[in-house]
């Protein structure tokens, strides 16, 4: 990796490392509830990966490892892999805290084979993961890497149509592009999960489009099981959205979509 884009991941490292303590104390992630056995696994990965006791899940882009530690809970043997240092500490506390073991590995998601040799049943990321990424092609080559053959690669994550905008105004302005090589640097206060957090977030970023994203999984060897795009959003993250009859949140046009999954199999 050249020196820059070192640079890059050490600036997203500190802002994640920062954000660690804002997001462990907020509502957003309702950490009370989640040491007390609420699942942080939302329908989209529940109804696509299905039962998962007894196998094996390597979770890339862990935060700090609540949705590691939810899969556990329902039986998988789960590893969670991060960037921040401070969210991978906070992990393996929660994992004592909550006797829920899983192991947990800091590391940039695209050196992940090389702190990590074991091969898993499952690779699951989700929401907000593959934009901290230069280039897919290292990381479709890692995720073929490490799954077993006849293993599942699941990805829910937030639509490339979603990043076109740029939000730090508190309004969607269409600014970037759907597939955009440069990097884009945003700072601004606060985080998705408590934008009024004493906190400076500087994040460097980079968009993918669909094309981008099944192109390096498929060149890595995987099948694709499906492809779906969804108009709303467990998360509450975009201005101006609003709450529909399923608890969901999207636009109010509903004019374009909000989500996407990928399920994919190495053969």
């Amino acid at each position: 990796m050249n020196k820059e884009l070192d640079r890059y991941f050490e600036t997203n490292r500190q802002t994640w490392n920062d954000k660690v303590a804002v997001h462990t104390e907020s509502d957003f992630y309702n950490l009370d509830g989640f040491i007390n056995g609420e699942t942080s696994l939302m329908k989209y990965e529940l109804k696509a990966l299905g039962d998962v006791s007894g196998k094996s899940l390597l979770h890339l882009q862990c935060h700090f490892g609540q949705d590691t530690l939810s899969w556990a809970r329902m039986g998988a043997q789960c590893t969670g892999v991060d960037i921040s240092d401070a969210g991978i500490a906070f992990a393996k506390a929660l994992s004592e805290k909550t006797a829920t073991p899983a192991n947990f590995v800091c590391c940039n998601v695209l050196d992940t084979s090389q702190h990590i040799s074991q091969t898993f049943d499952i690779v699951f990321t989700s929401y907000g993961t593959i934009g901290w990424l230069p280039d897919l092609k290292p990381w479709g080559k890692m995720i073929a890497e490490r799954l077993n053959k006849g293993g599942t690669f699941y990805i829910a994550d937030f639509h490339p149509l979603v990043w076109m905008f740029d939000y730090t105004s508190g309004k969607a302005v269409l600014k970037y592009g759907y597939n955009q090589d440069e990097v884009i640097y945003e700072e601004y206060q606060g985080t998705y999960a408590d934008e009024n957090a004493p906190i400076m977030s500087k994040e460097y970023g980079w968009n993918h489009g669909l094309g981008e994203v099944v192109t390096a999984l498929t060149d890595a060897g995987l099948h694709i099981e499906f492809l779906r795009e969804h108009d709303e959003s467990p998360y509450d993250v975009l201005p101006d959205l609003v709450k529909n009859e399923n608890g969901l949140y999207v636009t109010k046009d509903r004019l374009y979509p909000l989500l996407f999954e990928i399920k994919a199999t190495k053969f």
